[in-house]
């Protein structure tokens, strides 16, 4: 006999009466009903309780030992009877009598229960991050996990991608957030930069010859923690693809995509491809935000014609000025109590908003605070162009042309939520096409890349020489979920020049573009294919099928909020002898006085 287990926790069935079986694992419970005592004993494939009757050696090892201590018992699986049947385990029907046990591992008295369903603070849980992973739901999340990564390989290779391992001591280049720098020993002064994402490296595979390159991609960004996003690390579905258009990229990941969230979406429904293609405009248009949640029936309208010259004063200024009036719906709203109004512009207020204007429909014509001081037929015009009907009500977000389609989009998420009409049970997917190629930094004024440095701009070396920079589009998409952007990808500007031209118009002379990205420029001058990709992040995916609120959840060992690993100690001071050795002198802040 094996001398630790014949047999898993989960694996003993009725037909497995009458053998002698060893069983390996951790004491998730004891339960002592006189003179006889039960364990449940726990390990990674499941639950099976074992019996230890009074007076019996294996009783006497085993009466004081705590919970999570680890043993092996040695005994005969024998029928429950009746009653004591558990239908909530594949074990249920049987228990082990216990004849022999052998005590591996005592524990000590736990910081933190493993069974039961209680709450622990964060910092604690990540303290003792190895215990919490015991507990049920947190290793089934971690199970959830592995099998969305090993679906997500076998769908890509079936795909014809092939995997490759990029290089994780690279370059620094401008991703968006901060790199990690590790300091190069060797070369006193200089610095490697930790991978924000394997960028140039998949572009240069594809300049490689590779046609179709995938990777599960550990990313590093020195950025701030939030529900969705860990800080310092994450994975991503990394690929790139050669001599594909826009289309092409969709209508290859789509499958794979679909077909992993249908493969562990529990029932919940799934959009089937093709999704969606919105192009970012009319995003923001409709939506408020280029990250919709298409379970929200809501659609926001543009009522700034209908407002203009009229004599609400404050919108008819707004409008002159160049601003926007947007519309969001509120079905069935027209008879809620005047709180129910009151505590949305005190929310509106909250979100640094001037208030949250209104107008209520009802069979007598339009009322409330807007509709007094507007022309009864202007207000039937924008019921007309929002759909409403008598009992509707509808709410305004005003203001300038980058700041109110955001907080309309908001309220179309406020009002969807507090009126319960995001449908649950389902994952809605979306492209978001055709986003800007640059944006106008509103602090220096000047042009900046909007999204993707690397995009192919609409129109190409063309667009760039003769279209105001800000009215030019790029071939840049990101696939969304339940208002979750999964991914942000691109088809690349593989051209030399047109690559030179417009990093130009973003501030970077040729001599700059040469310094930083000199590697891939030069590829580029060799003869580079058209290619593109995309980069769906691998912890929001499994976050979104576990259910999960927060990203923490689904990672096996997880920072905290300030990028603190609470169980290992890091980050950790180093002793004088390794900076010396890097070449480095500490110029650290003072330390606060208590």
């Amino acid at each position: 006999m094996h001398a630790y287990r014949t047999h898993t926790s989960g694996a003993l069935r009725a037909s497995d009466a009458g053998s002698t079986v060893r069983l390996s694992g951790w004491v998730h419970s004891k339960r002592d009903h006189g003179g006889l005592l039960f364990i449940d004993l726990r390990d990674h494939y499941g639950m099976t309780q074992c019996v230890f009757a009074a007076g019996s050696p294996a009783l006497a090892a085993v009466e004081r030992l705590r919970p999570e201590s680890v043993i092996t018992v040695t005994g005969q699986v024998v029928l429950r009877e009746g009653a004591t049947v558990n239908p909530k385990l594949p074990t249920g029907e049987i228990e082990v009598r216990a004849a022999d046990v052998t005590v591996q591992s005592a524990a000590d008295v736990l910081p933190l229960q493993v069974a039961g369903d209680e709450k622990y603070p964060d910092d604690l849980r990540l303290t003792y991050r190895f215990i919490d992973l015991r507990r049920d739901k947190v290793h089934r999340n971690m199970l959830l996990r592995a099998g969305v990564i090993a679906s997500i390989r076998r769908r890509m290779i079936e795909s014809g991608f092939t995997e490759f391992q990029t290089p994780i001591l690279t370059a620094s280049s401008p991703e968006g957030a901060r790199d990690f720098l590790v300091p190069a020993r060797n070369h006193p002064g200089k610095f490697y930069a930790l991978p924000q994402a394997p960028q140039q490296f998949k572009q240069l595979a594809m300049v490689a010859g590779f046609d179709r390159y995938f990777q599960i991609a550990p990313c590093f960004r020195d950025e701030a923690s939030r529900a969705d996003r860990s800080p310092g690390e994450f994975y991503q579905l990394d690929f790139e693809m050669s001599f594909v258009t826009q289309e092409d990229v969709f209508n290859t990941i789509e499958p794979v995509i679909a077909g992993v969230f249908e493969e562990f979406s529990a029932g919940r429904a799934v959009t089937k491809p093709p999704f969606p293609r919105i192009p970012y405009d009319e995003a923001m248009l409709l939506y408020g935000s280029d990250k919709p949640d298409l379970r929200n029936p809501l659609r926001i309208v543009d009522v700034t014609a209908h407002f203009a010259g009229s004599g609400f004063g404050l919108f008819a200024k707004i409008a002159a000025n160049g601003g926007v009036v947007r519309a969001i719906p509120a079905p069935g709203t027209a008879g809620n109590p005047r709180s129910f109004f009151d505590k949305l512009n005190d929310w509106a207020r909250d979100q640094g908003a001037g208030g949250l204007g209104y107008i209520v429909f009802e069979g007598d014509g339009a009322k409330g605070p807007i509709a007094k001081n507007l022309e009864p037929a202007r207000a039937e015009a924008i019921r007309q162009a929002c759909g409403l009907k008598p009992g509707d009500s509808v709410f305004f977000a005003a203001g300038k042309k980058d700041e109110a389609p955001k907080f309309s989009g908001a309220v179309r998420t406020k009002l969807g939520t507090d009126l319960g009409l995001i449908v649950p049970g389902e994952f809605r997917f979306c492209w978001i096409t055709d986003f800007p190629m640059y944006e106008l930094n509103e602090e220096t004024r000047q042009i900046d890349f909007s999204h993707n440095p690397f995009s192919m701009p609409q129109g190409g070396l063309e667009a760039l020489n003769g279209q105001d920079p800000l009215t030019i589009k790029a071939f840049q998409y990101d696939i969304v979920c339940n208002g979750i952007e999964l991914s942000s990808g691109a088809i690349r500007n593989h051209r030399p020049d047109i690559m030179v031209r417009a990093f130009e118009i973003a501030g970077y002379s040729a001599a700059d573009v040469e310094a930083r990205f000199g590697g891939m420029l030069n590829a580029f001058r060799y003869g580079a294919p058209p290619h593109g990709g995309s980069a769906p992040g691998i912890d929001r995916i499994v976050m979104m099928l576990a259910d999960e609120p927060n990203i923490r959840e689904v990672i096996l060992f997880p920072l905290n909020q300030q990028g603190e690993d609470l169980m290992m100690g890091a980050p950790a001071e180093i002793p004088p002898a390794r900076w010396k050795e890097l070449h480095l002198k500490p110029d650290l802040p003072p330390k606060p006085r208590d």
